[in-house]
């Protein structure tokens, strides 16, 4: 769910503009996962911009402040939530986690750092979501240790199915600043790719994995 769709138009053209997210149907960028995808997104790019990077901190607050009630912590998700949720949780005045992607194996072995008390309300700060793997994993560290997780708060999403899905099956609520659709109009609209180039685009959400390996035969 996007908070709002003023907000989520003007996130997508400035994340076109400052080149965050990149279209290419031609000659598509490779995951880590190793999929072939016309997009690429890399919202870190957005911190370099201290405007773009205020007005996304303030609309993070309001999704929390609008969606959420009673939150006691805010918690980033390594590495790229890390600045975004320190950015909301200064803020909001509010204590700030982060979770890692595994526990450490050395010193204390945590995977999540900083200081968090069982009970405690948190909200999960993400700048990116794709399948919500990763994401939920850090959802899960936190209900692990004790923590009642409100919801998650992220810049954008692809919307994919499996994302809706994994998240639906987790019961956590998640709100976007922008998402593909908004996206994908915008950048047609605004000549940032061909009309031609939105079915292609489209069809790419539909199954991310096929589009890729039907990529690789071509």
């Amino acid at each position: 769910m996007i908070l709002n769709s003023e907000t989520a138009t003007l996130v997508a053209e400035k994340l076109l503009q400052i080149k965050a997210i990149k279209l290419n149907v031609n000659n598509p960028f490779t995951w880590a996962s190793g999929l072939k995808s016309p997009i690429y997104c890399d919202n870190r790019i957005t911190l370099s911009f201290p405007e773009l990077r205020t007005y996304i901190r303030q609309q993070l607050v309001k999704a929390i402040q609008d969606h959420f009630e009673g939150v006691d912590v805010i918690a980033g998700v390594a590495t790229a939530g890390i600045p975004q949720g320190v950015l909301v949780a200064e803020a909001l005045g509010l204590p700030f986690v982060y979770v890692r992607s595994s526990k450490k194996s050395h010193g204390l072995t945590n995977q999540i750092e900083g200081r968090l008390n069982s009970g405690q309300s948190v909200v999960v700060v993400e700048d990116l979501v794709s399948t919500g793997k990763s994401s939920l994993a850090a959802v899960d560290a936190l209900r692990d240790a004790g923590a009642i997780v409100k919801g998650m708060v992220a810049i954008f999403t692809y919307g994919l199915e499996v994302a809706d899905a994994n998240f639906s099956e987790k019961n956590c609520g998640l709100i976007t600043l922008s998402d593909y659709d908004h996206l994908i109009q915008l950048a047609v609209t605004n000549d940032y790719v061909p009309e031609g180039d939105k079915y292609t685009l489209m069809e790419w959400r539909k199954s991310p994995q096929e589009w890729s390996n039907n990529f690789e035969k071509q």
